[in-house]
């Protein structure tokens, strides 16, 4: 049996090969990362003729240009080390290609000087002739030559030398395995060995270990959204505390994160000056309530940080050198703590459903946090007017807005003027300032919003109670530049009023549509039952008919905007309409054709509703209901891309008073206004570039009935672009499963399949053994 030889590399070779190659699979792919060409061009002329050059942008720029200078230094010593690195990986393979390997394989013909496939009277020719020249006592003799020629003639004549050189390339046989190791021999020699144990222990006995235990010392402080975990359980209790929280009350929670305590964060620095600045900065800002005696909000870092934060929000002036530091600090840490903020009320309100916690936050609550990011990135207070977003509009401005003649209260009203009279608003400003103010119009969001709730199932898409709800939401998006040549133009944004009015709207509605419905179903009874009672039944009804119109923005749109608004589908639930009086006179029909002559039940109602589905999905079938099933079938097969793995890039924002650049990011969630509930965990989008659809699943509730949601999209970057659609779900009540006659299965039938099963392996068994 062969034996096995380690081999260390005495001249270096096998060392130089094995350099080479990790050299080569570290440097090529950091090269490539640092050098590959970005998907994005810039356009430095075209930006800056449709960017914003206001003095706040312009501070900006300035002030991540000085803080940008690290970064410049960081590149040039990585280009640096990089073209060092290639310099080395050159030499290396340079010095490979220089080096002969002293392995050759043997080769009895080359040995005799003779070519292969010789006569055997060729070869003993050659040996004589080479032994006598080689021949040790011969003044020509080579003692090594002449024992490779003599083992050359032996391996050429003799059969078993002969078969052996053929099997294993030596005429001896098998001879011991040879494994080189890609290492200098000095690092085993003995001398050299109380350094090689000095490296190894120093390597893997005391900096692989301080390196792991830093950064698992780090690790645990954190969330995996880079969120301290006291911070986190600090939200968690005041959420818990106080379910409905305001909005001042939330920024005060947001100034508590303990990212802002130099003993949480050592990024944080106190200065002996804010001893008496910050006192002055909270005479200036009479509602920061700093006199609250509630822990932790009463600790000087959390009264400095919201003091901070409302300064920033009122766009206060402060020192450079000092407090304006600070607040760039505090603002650019803010939008994660939101974040997270946002995260764990809706994880409350999952727990509060399944009875884990004792009180569920309010809707009012999430959206306040969400408010609180929009104010933190425009430095605007939840006052201020939304025209505050545009560059070189002021205060003083503000009452040139709202006259006899005109009433601008929101961007797309400014948007929706002519040219002639918006240029006349903005006479004051110059061509430049005036084109800064059109271009970030022109910049601004305009995004549109199909919903589409329906239950994926195979059988059945009825919504009953307690099933799963799949709302589909389709974003798309575009700049509002395209608006600027209409004259009139509505838009669906909502606010807290607008959204209260539509609620009552609705509510009236409905009213009207079970006035209208038991009216109808009066009538079909003969006349003589027709009472003084019903005919001012009717006209309470016209009474009701013109209910208060909620919340107009514009008084008609151009033609392209109602298309657009009427292409938007209707949103669906079950397959049936939601439109109210399409459905009374579906029902007052399918109720005439009965001679019950009473009021109409909630059973018959329901029973109408069970005959239209029925009928909806009988005309459906078909050549249609392959293509629908073939639809359901690849909208379930389809694997998804999630957003958070998708690359987050979007719009940039225009929020000079913001600490770094941003991205335009979105909330999209389902909400229950009537109960103030959140449906659904907010959904944060920030890849909307052009077209994003997003799907929102919750359980149907567990109660029969009409029910009244809205599918709500609120930005986290601008005030005054949220927007919300209602659904309606028409909850039935959910089936009953029948037993199948194959699941009744007898104990007897049981035992005896038992039985059965034990004789056949017993049989087995015995077959086996014979």
């Amino acid at each position: 049996m062969a034996g096995m030889q380690f081999e260390y590399d005495e001249e270096g070779g096998t060392f130089f090969y094995f350099l080479l190659s990790f050299w080569s699979l570290c440097l090529i792919p950091v090269t490539v990362y640092y050098f590959w060409p970005s998907n994005t061009t810039h356009e430095p002329e075209k930006e800056k003729r449709k960017g914003c050059n206001c003095e706040p942008c312009q501070l900006k720029k300035n002030r991540l240009k000085a803080n940008s200078k690290w970064d410049k230094t960081r590149d040039s010593a990585v280009k640096f080390g990089l073209i060092i690195g290639w310099i080395i990986l050159i030499a290396l393979a340079y010095k490979v290609s220089k080096i002969q390997m002293d392995y050759v394989e043997y080769d009895p013909y080359m040995e005799l000087a003779i070519d292969r496939g010789a006569s055997q009277k060729e070869i003993k020719k050659a040996y004589r002739a080479m032994s006598l020249k080689y021949h040790p006592d011969k003044e020509t003799g080579d003692p090594k030559k002449f024992m490779r020629v003599a083992k050359a003639y032996a391996a050429l004549t003799d059969e078993d030398t002969k078969k052996n050189w053929e099997e294993f390339g030596n005429p001896d046989g098998p001879g011991a395995t040879r494994f080189g190791i890609a290492l200098p021999k000095w690092i085993v020699e003995r001398e050299n060995s109380m350094l090689v144990l000095a490296a190894y222990g120093l390597i893997f006995m005391i900096i692989l270990p301080v390196v792991v235990g830093i950064w698992w010392y780090r690790s645990i402080k954190f969330s995996k959204d880079q969120v301290l975990l006291d911070t986190t359980r600090l939200y968690y209790f005041f959420f818990q505390k106080a379910p409905n929280m305001m909005l001042k009350r939330c920024i005060m929670v947001l100034g508590a994160s303990f990212e802002f305590d130099k003993f949480h964060n050592k990024e944080v620095v106190e200065r002996p000056s804010d001893n008496e600045e910050v006192p002055q900065l909270i005479k200036r800002l009479p509602h920061l309530d700093e006199k609250n005696k509630e822990k932790p909000l009463c600790f000087p870092y959390s009264v400095k940080a919201r003091a901070l934060l409302h300064a920033h929000f009122n766009r206060l002036d402060l020192q450079s050198s000092t407090l304006e530091q600070d607040k760039q600090f505090v603002i650019g840490k803010c939008p994660c703590l939101i974040n997270e903020m946002i995260n764990i009320t809706a994880q409350l309100v999952a727990g509060a459903a399944r009875n884990a916690v004792a009180h569920m936050p309010r809707l009012e609550t999430v959206e306040n946090c969400m408010k609180a990011s929009q104010m933190l990135i425009q430095g605007l207070n939840e006052r201020s007017s939304p025209l505050l977003q545009l560059p070189h509009i002021g205060q003083d401005m503000l009452k040139h807005f709202n006259t006899k003649k005109r009433h601008i209260q929101r961007i797309t009203d400014l948007i929706a003027m002519k040219e002639e009279d918006r240029r006349l608003l903005f006479r004051n400003l110059g061509n430049e300032e005036y084109r800064d103010v059109i271009n970030v119009c022109a910049s601004m969001p305009y995004v549109t919003m199909e919903v589409r709730s329906e239950v994926l199932d195979d059988e059945d898409s009825t919504i009953t109670a307690g099933s799963i709800v799949t709302v589909t939401v389709v974003l798309r998006r575009e700049n509002m530049e395209f608006l600027f040549e209409k004259e009139d133009v509505q838009f669906s944004h909502m606010d807290q009023e607008a959204a209260e009015e539509t609620t009552k709207a609705e509510e009236t509605e409905l009213e009207l549509a079970d006035s209208l419905k038991s009216q109808q179903q009066q009538a079909t009874q003969p006349q003589k039952a027709v009472s003084k009672k019903q005919q001012k039944s009717k006209k309470v009804v016209k009474k009701k008919k013109a209910p208060k119109q909620a919340y107009n923005w514009k008084a008609a749109a151009t033609e392209k905007e109602t298309s657009k608004q009427s292409a938007m589908p209707v949103a669906t639930v079950g397959g049936a309409e939601t439109d109210v009086h399409k459905k009374d006179e579906e029902n007052d029909n399918s109720e005439a054709e009965t001679d019950d002559g009473g009021n109409d039940s909630e059973e018959e109602i329901a029973k109408t509703v069970d005959v239209i589905s029925d009928q909806n999905k009988n005309g459906a079938e078909g050549d249609e209901d392959e293509e629908e099933q073939w639809k359901k079938y690849q909208e379930e097969a389809k694997q998804e891309t999630t957003l958070d793995t998708k690359v987050k890039e979007s719009h940039p924002v225009h929020c000079p008073y913001f600490s770094d650049d941003r991205q335009e990011g979105w909330w999209l969630y389902v909400g229950d206004k009537k109960n103030h509930m959140l449906i659904t965990a907010p959904v944060q989008i920030q890849t909307l570039k052009t077209k994003e659809e997003v799907q929102l699943k919750f359980s149907a509730p567990m109660k029969p009935g009409v029910y009244t949601y809205f599918v709500i999209l609120r930005s986290d970057s601008y005030l005054d672009y949220d927007q919300q659609q209602k659904i309606r779900l028409d909850v039935k009540e959910a089936k009953l499963v029948k037993d199948h006659p194959q699941w009744d299965i007898s104990d007897d039938e049981e035992d005896k399949d038992k039985e059965d099963d034990s004789d056949s392996d017993y049989s087995t068994d015995m077959s086996d053994s014979e």
